[in-house]
């Protein structure tokens, strides 16, 4: 059994998905201080554009039991491929 899975955005509570993009945002060190522009929500938003566009994705380590959003590069790391966990039809 693999360690990690990918999870789709779309399965995620609207709530959890921010979290997890809001965590993503600060870990990568974004300036969330902005007071011009939109701050937090204007990266995560941008973070969730990734997303959507596939650059970024969504893994559950099992081992661990905590999920991530992680770069394509991250998750190759790890040996993966993204067609690995994906079902047909469901990019």
């Amino acid at each position: 059994m693999s360690r990690f899975i990918e999870v789709p955005a779309r399965m995620l509570p609207a709530d959890t998905l921010t979290a997890l993009l809001e965590a993503f945002v600060t870990r990568q060190g974004y300036d969330t201080t902005d007071t011009t522009g939109a701050g937090m929500a204007g990266w995560v938003n941008e973070v969730k554009q990734q997303l959507e566009r596939g650059e970024l994705l969504i893994a559950h380590d099992l081992e661990l039991e905590m999920t991530e959003v992680m770069t394509l590069e991250q998750w190759r790391t790890f040996g993966r491929d993204i067609a690995d966990d994906e079902e047909e039809g469901d990019i």
